[in-house]
């Protein structure tokens, strides 16, 4: 399965939320490493961030869950990419003009769908509604969580 996760699907993992349990048992059934890269990275460390700000957890649950992140890399359930970010940027103005106005997404659902274009995913994870639409309307599928 050539799966893409958004950055929402990687913070449950490793900074527990309502999702949690359905995204470990996610991972326990489909083995193979999913592609995490610059833009994961700084979208994650962010959200833990934001969490900090909104003291939804402290500071030393971020850097556990930086740390967890980095484990889960060198065990292979991340694989590093580094996509072809100006293919990912032209995907991206594309599904912009052609979908924004109508589903409302932002900037970062935008970038996360065009990267999953751009690195040939068919499968995409996520629990944002209006990513999930602009994923579909692009031709992804979603996977069920």
């Amino acid at each position: 399965m050539n799966v893409y996760a958004d950055t929402a699907f990687l913070c449950s993992l490793h900074a527990p939320d309502a999702h949690t349990g359905r995204v470990l048992a996610w991972l326990r059934r489909h083995r193979a490493p999913l592609p995490l890269s610059t833009l994961h990275r700084l979208e994650f460390r962010n959200a833990l961030r934001l969490r900090v700000f909104r003291k939804e957890i402290t500071a030393e649950q971020r850097e556990l869950a930086i740390q967890a992140m980095l484990s889960d890399l060198a065990a292979n359930v991340f694989t590093y990419t580094n996509p072809a970010w100006p293919e990912v940027f032209l995907e991206a103005e594309r599904l912009s003009a052609g979908h924004s106005e109508i589903l409302g997404t932002r900037s970062l659902d935008v970038l996360h769908v065009a990267t999953a274009l751009v690195l040939g995913a068919r499968d995409f994870l996520t629990f944002d509604t209006r990513q999930g639409s602009l994923a579909r309307a692009a031709g992804l599928r979603l996977v069920p969580v």
